[in-house]
């Protein structure tokens, strides 16, 4: 039996340069794949939004959401360290806020930590859940829960000033005790430029090589009703087409009744049948 991944263990694997394995899951059975895999991380995203719940964003997720999903990946997981987002407006709230909404993913959740969006305005709120305990995974770059301010999906961080404040940004988030950042949609070259300055790990996704460790969504991976396709999306798999290959064979087979067949049925005596009609007045 693996033993669980904590907090030392992902630093350890900072200090001697071997890559942190990350996997976004919202339920059961992927976070039970995925440990099974032997990810170091699993990420509960506020992307369960988009990608199981249907909605065009992660605005409208909210905690309770949140704490329903994370209970049921943690379920599924006995090695991974499992990380659970703070949804749209609770950190933004205060430490009040991000406090009470934090505690719920930890204790009705089960989650192993926290993550939190933004940078140095938020800092007080990731200080003050250290102090309670709870530890937390910064987030820079793009922000999925400012994408409307953002001005869309697109990389961040390209120009010298919007670079200076990234860098600016992570050492804040470091300072207020996080144990690792998730870089987004940030150049290669600076992400690079942050894990080498940071002592604590960098999560990249669609940051390029350079960073501690990579992440990506199960349903990205693994092509299951996926529907964005980014530039930093590398599929693994296509189970996506063989699910619904498999589900139009079973519903031809149910409407020319080639299934149920013989194999598929259970057996009842004859005479047990003909007794019943017998009994009930049927032919």
């Amino acid at each position: 039996m693996k033993n669980k991944v904590t907090l030392l263990d992902l630093q350890k694997k900072k200090k001697e340069k071997i890559p942190i394995v990350m996997v976004t899951a919202y339920d059961y059975p992927s976070a039970k794949l995925a440990d099974e895999a032997g990810v170091d991380m699993i990420l509960v995203g506020d992307s369960l939004g988009m990608v199981v719940l249907g909605y065009d964003s992660t605005i409208q997720v909210t905690v309770d959401d949140m704490v329903h999903h994370t209970k049921a990946v943690t379920r599924g997981v006995e090695h991974a360290f499992v990380v659970a987002d703070l949804p749209f407006l609770t950190v933004h709230l205060g430490v009040e806020s991000t406090l009470k909404a934090a505690g719920r993913l930890m204790q009705e959740g089960l989650a192993h930590g926290v993550k939190v969006e933004g940078g140095s305005e938020v800092a007080p709120q990731v200080k003050a859940c250290v102090q309670a305990g709870i530890p937390v995974v910064g987030h820079l770059g793009l922000l999925p829960q400012s994408v409307h301010q953002l001005g869309g999906y697109r990389v961040q961080a390209k120009e010298l000033a919007s670079a200076q404040k990234l860098l600016k940004d992570a050492k804040a988030l470091e300072e207020a005790g996080a144990c690792a950042i998730v870089l987004e949609c940030v150049p290669g070259l600076l992400a690079t430029l942050v894990s080498e300055t940071l002592t604590i790990p960098t999560i990249g996704i669609g940051a390029g090589a350079g960073c501690d460790g990579q992440v990506l969504v199960y349903h990205d991976l693994l092509q299951y009703a996926a529907k964005l396709a980014p530039k930093f999306v590398k599929a693994y798999a296509d189970v996506g087409t063989v699910i619904r290959d498999a589900i139009a064979a079973y519903a031809r087979e149910v409407r020319d009744r080639s299934f149920p067949g013989p194999e598929h049925t259970f057996s009842l005596d004859e005479s047990v049948l003909a007794a019943l009609r017998e009994a009930e007045g049927l032919q």
